[in-house]
């Protein structure tokens, strides 16, 4: 018997997006006493908003496919061993949430023997959904659309979420190596930045300290525009990377940023 394509599952993962969509965007630039914000044992912040739209992804997939496993930020993972398993992060971003600014997002992917085909980037205050799937364009709101054409680092616009992320080993000298080089390097944007190498506006997006939760689904939807993700020694993100993760418009972009963070 044919085993289902990405594709069956896409219904099941817009309805993910819609639903955690919902509960974010109740929680948004509210009271604060509403958010109950707190800090985890690493110091991140979670909110109830993050854990009542994991909650709700995670009914819906109980629901629908009993079978699945489930890779999710807020609460345990659960049945590891699946041969589909969904991945799940209701706000990345949450310092961006609870601040009240409109860069962070929803990430739902489904993997299969631990391989991601199909991603989800949902930010449900700007309506705006990037799509992914093995085998198709990726699209915005329904939209294709395709990464960069920039190949030369000179000409490149580069993208972290936070300097404290490169605090390990020579981390801090490898970044700092690349972005000597490239045209312009900002940070912040969380996931959204990601998306916006997706849509062509940004060319790399270079992190460290990533999760599973973090990389897994974004990468059917940078690879179905036409770029490139993989770890800082060019090898391909799975559940046991150590979260070091490269973004890249297209392959000599990623070849030209790799050599700056390649292990000698």
């Amino acid at each position: 018997m044919a085993q289902p394509g990405p594709e069956s599952f896409l219904p099941l993962a817009e309805r993910l997006a819609d639903v955690s969509g919902d509960i974010v965007r109740r929680y948004f630039r509210a009271d604060p006493a509403d958010m109950k914000v707190e800090s985890k044992a690493d110091e991140s912040p979670v909110t109830v908003a993050d854990r009542s739209a994991e909650a709700a992804m995670r009914k819906l997939i109980e629901e629908s496919c009993p079978d699945h496993g489930i890779f999710g930020e807020e609460f345990p993972f659960v049945r590891t061993d699946a041969e589909y398993a969904w991945v799940l992060d209701p706000i990345d971003g949450t310092k961006a949430f609870v601040t009240g600014m409109p860069i962070f997002g929803t990430l739902i992917a489904l993997m299969r023997n631990g391989r991601p085909v199909l991603g989800i980037i949902n930010q449900p205050i700007l309506n705006e959904r990037w799509v992914g799937v093995v085998g198709r364009r990726t699209t915005l709101n329904g939209r294709p659309v395709a990464t960069s054409k920039v190949t030369r680092l000179g000409d490149a616009a580069q993208y972290a979420t936070d300097p404290a992320m490169f605090s390990r080993g020579n981390d801090r000298a490898k970044i700092d190596s690349l972005m000597a080089e490239v045209k312009s390097s900002r940070y912040g944007g969380d996931c959204y930045a990601y998306a916006l190498l997706a849509t062509g506006f940004i060319d790399l997006v270079t992190e460290a300290g990533l999760k599973i939760y973090d990389f897994m689904p974004l990468i059917p939807v940078i690879e179905g525009a036409g770029g490139v993700v993989t770890d800082w020694n060019g090898a391909p993100l799975t559940k046991e990377s150590d979260g070091h993760v490269l973004a890249a418009a297209n392959p000599a972009c990623h070849a030209a940023a790799l050599a700056y963070l390649r292990d000698a």
